[in-house]
């Protein structure tokens, strides 16, 4: 194990580049010269070039990946959250609690796995969402509470009162940046404890400026160790590795996000032993008057009921959408297909259309289309897009989606796309 240096110093991140590509270039060079035929090196595994976002077939692959992931996981997630809003006994709750935090977990590392190995792209594209910042961080404080709780440690989560409540980012990838520096600092620390502290930064006019602080109290880091973490699929070191396990990818993410929002990740060597790790990220601050949801976690009178047809082909997808909706209050029916969805809205009565963009046949783009193109009135019925590739997006709303929801799909953020959306169409019409 590395000793931690008693002497507080900031290690800032490496930009440099690796040196294979020239060392590949060169033993080419040197080939094309001979004329006759020389045996070949063992090849070595190039991740980044099996990466490369102009591979069609990693691109394919990555995005089916995101999509399949975070569609179980929308379910997984959603069920805990109707049950942990159930009357349960402490036992249960606790239950609850842990299947709630695998499942996030495992949203994220989906999350982070595809970032990474899109590293090499032309920038990652953050999301600028509307979201409730203070609720992240206070998810975030709950997270490391509880991980520290079930390890014996101690854990400090202060959140700042000048926090501002809302804010205009990508909510996902940032509470996965958290969760990834957060789960490094329970695991790797044996005694004392952990602790996140969260508070705004002075930023530029437009601009909203925050520091998540990460402080653990475990086996330390020598400078050159840190300068290795943020290096794709590395670690600080072998025995670091073959102790706590990792596929060492986490970092990496974590900072390609902090520099896609404006920020950096700073590594601090605390007096004592430890580490802290401060993730600093700048937002758009959340504009026009911010409506708080009812009828979602118990608070407030119920929304409209409405009518929903949701164009759904996996199973589990429909039985998760399904009670959802039906907690809030809302009848859903079901179809498979794309194709059919024109037609089925021209049968019934419908007050929005939940779209799935992957789909059997047309996919969700294409038929969002096709409603579209649809006669008066039922050309103009709220649509929401809803995908595990976040990519899909731009797309969606081109063709004409007025909301868009990535999996997992919470009941919060469903109900207030659906209040949302239904509005507009009303104040439309």
């Amino acid at each position: 194990m590395a000793a931690r240096s008693r002497v507080s110093r900031t290690a800032r991140l490496s930009g440099k580049q690796p040196r294979n590509k020239k060392r590949v270039s060169t033993a080419a060079a040197k080939v094309r010269r001979k004329k006759a035929p020389a045996k070949r090196a063992p090849a070595k595994l190039n991740t980044k070039a099996a990466t490369k976002p102009g591979s069609g077939a990693v691109e394919a692959a990555l995005a089916a990946f995101a999509h399949e992931v975070r569609t179980p996981l929308t379910g997984i997630l959603a069920i805990s959250h109707l049950l942990a809003t159930s009357d349960l006994g402490e036992r249960e709750r606790r239950w609850v609690d842990t299947i709630k935090a695998g499942a996030e977990h495992l949203a994220n590392l989906a999350t982070l796995f595809v970032d990474a190995a899109r590293g090499d792209g032309p920038g990652l594209e953050v999301r600028q969402d509307f979201f409730d910042l203070r609720t992240l961080a206070r998810q975030a404080g709950d997270s490391l509470a509880g991980r520290a709780a079930a390890k014996g440690l101690q854990s400090v989560v202060e959140i700042s009162e000048k926090l501002p409540a809302f804010a205009t980012g990508d909510p996902v990838r940032l509470r996965a940046a958290l969760e990834n520096l957060i789960d490094n600092a329970v695991k790797f620390t044996d005694q004392g404890g952990v602790a996140l502290r969260v508070a705004p930064l002075r930023a530029a006019k437009g601009r909203v400026a925050v520091s998540f602080a990460v402080s653990d109290s475990g086996i330390g880091l020598s400078l050159a160790e840190i300068k290795r973490l943020f290096r794709p699929f590395s670690q600080a070191n072998v025995s670091i590795a073959s102790r706590f396990g990792g596929a060492g990818l986490g970092l990496s993410s974590v900072r390609q996000l902090a520099r896609a929002m404006g920020g950096d990740v700073v590594v601090t060597q605390r007096k004592g032993g430890g580490t802290t790790f401060t993730l600093g990220v700048a937002m758009s601050p959340a504009k026009g008057p911010v409506t708080i949801m009812s009828g979602v976690d118990g608070e407030g009178p119920p929304p409209q009921p409405l009518r929903l047809l949701s164009v759904e082909d996996n199973p589990f997808g429909r039985v998760v959408l399904n009670t959802i909706l039906n907690e809030l209050g809302h009848l859903a029916e079901f179809i498979g297909q794309g194709e059919l969805a024109p037609e089925r809205l021209a049968q019934g009565a419908f007050d929005a259309v939940l779209m799935d963009m992957v789909l059997p046949g047309i996919d969700g783009v294409e038929a969002i289309r096709r409603i579209r193109a649809l006669a008066p009135p039922l050309d103009r019925i709220p649509i929401i897009g809803v995908s595990g590739r976040p990519e899909d997006e731009a797309a969606s709303r081109a063709a004409g989606a007025d909301a868009f929801l990535v999996k997992p799909v919470s009941p919060r953020a469903l109900a207030t796309a659906l209040i949302d959306a239904t509005r507009r169409a009303a104040g439309a019409t």
